[in-house]
This record gives structure tokens, C-alpha cells and sequence, in this order.
């Protein structure tokens, strides 16, 4: 996917984090914290079925990229820990503080999310209803790592 900047409204509470050279990252990607650097969600192993990996990558949820990070960089990026962001979506209504996490049964996608039952799945909430069903959504997210987000911890 290409760089989209997917802030719209709200303080970011940004932090540098590093990333490996050979780590690709897109500005609007949902990042997490591998050891000690930021990963985009499609590199996170494949934990077995899709709530699996949403409960893995929500247990390490940094935030947002909010600069990329190409092939060979080795400069950190800035990562945003909380705000406002509009992501892909299949079309689905969506009501306000509806549970939002990300989609891949095998892989997890960059940047697309999706309504999810449980908060140990989830990244963030709706902040804006959906209604009728539309293709991307407004999520209010907060980092598990750094501020332990909306969601319960699993």
C-alpha cells in the first residue's frame, strides 16, 4: 500500500521509534513493537486464525506511522500513539465506540480494520457512526504499549 495519511483530528502524542533497515513501513500503517523496533502489522508471524493474530498484534500495538520507512533506512520514524484516524474497511455500519481491530486470517493487513467482539482484538474505537454501510471509518486508537489503549489487556 502506498503512503496515506490517515490523521484527521485529535492529539497524536507522538514517539520516535527505530526500525530495522530492511523494514519497510508506509505512513498511515498500524505499527508494533518488536523488541525495540516499530514493524508494520503485514510482518507480524502468523498466529494460527484471525482473532489470534488481531490479539497478538493488539498486545504489541504501538500506534501509526506517521513517516515512512524505506528498504535500507535506518532512521526512526514518528509514530503516533493516539488520535483520530480513517482506515479502509470492508462496508459495514459502525456506531460510535464500536471495537475496531485489523483484518488477516493469515496475514494482517497495513491499513484496513475491521469491527471486532472483544477488546483484546481491538486497536481503537469508532468515533464517527457509520451509517449506512460505508468503506472506511474513523477510529479513535490508543497504543497498548505506551498508554495501555481502550481495550482490556489479554
Amino acid at each position: 500500500m502506498s503512503d496515506v495519511m490517515r490523521w484527521r483530528y485529535g492529539d497524536t502524542n507522538p514517539v520516535t521509534a527505530p526500525v530495522d533497515s530492511a523494514t519497510v513501513i508506509e505512513i498511515g500503517d498500524l505499527v508494533y513493537l518488536e523488541v525495540d523496533d516499530a514493524r508494520p502489522a503485514s510482518s507480524q508471524a502468523d498466529l494460527g486464525t484471525e482473532a489470534q493474530n488481531q490479539e497478538g498484534f493488539h498486545d504489541k500495538f504501538l500506534g501509526v506511522a506517521m513517516q515512512a520507512s524505506r528498504n535500507g533506512d535506518i532512521a526512526p520514524i514518528r509514530v503516533a500513539t493516539t488520535g483520530v484516524f480513517e482506515f479502509i474497511t470492508a462496508p459495514a455500519t459502525y456506531e460510535l465506540g464500536n471495537l475496531v481491530g485489523l483484518v488477516g486470517a493469515t496475514t494482517l493487513a497495513d491499513q484496513d480494520v475491521k469491527l471486532v467482539a472483544t477488546e483484546n482484538l481491538a486497536v481503537g474505537r469508532v468515533a464517527k457512526r457509520l451509517n449506512p454501510a460505508g468503506t472506511s471509518v474513523l477510529v479513535e486508537i490508543v497504543s497498548t504499549v505506551l498508554r495501555g489503549g481502550p481495550q482490556a489487556m489479554a
